[in-house]
């Protein structure tokens, strides 16, 4: 009975709270008999938006694509081209000739007279003259005989070569692109997350009140609650270069330079040439008589001889026949030029040898890749309808609250994931509080035990 007398007086001590609120209370319309009515707080309405906070905003990030190589092979000259000159040889001929080793010489052969015998005395043996041969005088001499007449030939000089070593590129150069990452910098800054509202507050009564009902002594003031802002940190990009600029100074181009290779090669000094060498005559010693004195006749007078004899008297006088000795030859062989010497040009073919380097295929590549902005979900409530003191609502009466009604809703309130404090069926401090939490949270009037909450509870009444 006293929990139940608690019941009543609490109930009418929220409804009168509710109709004072507002001076100037009047009945219901449209009321139904039987039913019970009570000013309430209608709560102001909000509509929960949940929206996406950009945390950090859109960049772009570049992705290099670093330059491809292919190897290639390629000839270079090893050693240059060059003239080589052939000399061609002299050609001979072997001639037979004929040599004079005894010249041609004269022979005197006497031819005496021819007698005939007669008697007389006459000159027996006239005056006569009588030649005498000198027989030539030769002398021994010793000469050279030409066998092979002086010549020349071209003898071939080489060419003289030098090594050299020389640079030729391995790589080529080529740009190399650096990306850098951008710097960022964390800022705050504060999203609201409800927005500022007014909410009416009981003050205690004002002691210089004449009225003697104390009802018309309360004091209802409508304060202010600020809006609640959250901060939320984000990161701003502020460039490579920390000029504030998103991405700014985030590209580098480097150059690479050429990567060299050294080799060595034969290169011509001094070109081939040919000089000219002169081959001696070849002379062979020979030896033959020649004619010192030639050959002659002396005249020598015999004087005639007288006798009375029968002498021979001259029938054919006597004669000299002179007689030609043939000059003797000597056959010998030597070689004479047939051909003079002379030079054949030839080509020297360039040697070459193989090198392998690399060479750019493909350049490096900048890609540009979207980097999406990155956002923190928010949940804020926006005032749809402001609230207060405005509305009847049909709420229990003081009949229908119950022991069983309190007892299930203090199991719905539990449930619910609210402390209405142990389950004693009283509506206590800590159940009316769980109520009024619940009743604010789900936008539900405040204050009194109204059909929609109970129904928002589930609770059979």
């Amino acid at each position: 009975m006293r929990k139940t007398t608690f019941l009543l007086s609490l109930l009418f001590a929220l409804g009168t709270t509710a109709l004072f609120a507002q001076p100037g209370v009047t009945a219901p319309e449209n009321g139904e008999a039987g039913k019970c009515y009570a000013k309430c707080l209608i709560p102001d309405e909000y509509e929960t938006i949940t929206e996406k906070v950009e945390v950090s905003p859109a960049t772009v990030r570049y992705e290099v694509t670093p330059a491809t190589f292919k190897t290639v092979t390629e000839q270079v000259v090893a050693t240059e081209a060059a003239k080589s000159l052939t000399a061609s040889p002299v050609e001979y001929e072997t001639v037979t000739e004929k040599v004079m080793v005894k010249p041609e010489s004269k022979k005197y052969t006497y031819v005496p007279a021819t007698y005939e015998t007669v008697t007389e005395k006459v000159m027996v043996k006239p005056e006569s003259k009588k030649y005498i041969y000198v027989p030539a005088t030769y002398e021994t001499v010793t000469e050279k005989v030409l066998v092979k007449p002086e010549s020349k030939r071209l003898v071939p000089v080489p060419a003289q070569y030098e090594t050299v070593t020389e640079q030729y590129v391995v790589r080529e150069a080529y740009t190399k692109i650096e990306i850098l990452e951008p710097q960022y910098k964390t800022v705050e800054e504060k999203v609201m997350v409800q927005p500022a509202t007014t909410r009416w507050v009981k003050r205690t009564a004002d002691q210089n009140c004449l009225s003697a009902d104390p009802n018309d002594c309360l004091v209802w003031c409508l304060v202010e609650v600020p809006a609640t802002y959250k901060v939320v940190k984000k990161k701003v990009n502020i460039g490579c270069d920390g000029s504030g600029t998103p991405n700014a100074g985030c590209i580098k181009e480097v150059q690479v330079p050429a990567k060299m290779g050294t080799r060595s090669k034969k290169v011509v000094k001094k070109a081939a040439t040919y000089r000219e060498e002169v081959i001696p005559a070849e002379y062979k010693t020979i030896t033959k008589k020649v004619i010192k004195t030639p050959a002659t006749y002396r005249e020598e007078v015999i004087p005639a001889e007288y006798k009375t004899i029968t002498k021979k008297v001259i029938k054919t006088p006597a004669k000299v026949v002179e007689e030609v000795i043939p000059a003797e030859y000597k056959t010998i062989t030597k070689k004479v030029v047939k051909t003079a010497p002379g030079v054949q040009e030839k080509d020297v073919a360039v040697e070459y040898t193989t090198i392998t380097r690399k060479v750019v295929d493909v350049p490096a590549q900048v890609k540009e890749v979207q980097v999406p902005a990155q956002y923190e979900t928010v949940t804020t409530r926006k005032l749809v309808k402001k609230g207060g003191f405005t509305e009847w609502r049909e709420i229990l009466c003081a009949n229908q609250v119950t022991s069983y009604t309190i007892r299930q809703i203090q199991k719905a309130l539990k449930e619910r994931g609210y402390d209405p404090g142990p389950i004693d069926n009283i509506l206590g401090s800590r159940t009316k509080a769980a109520l009024v939490k619940f009743q604010r949270d789900n936008g539900l009037p405040v204050g009194q035990l109204d059909l929609e909450t109970l129904r928002a509870l589930g609770v059979q009444y």
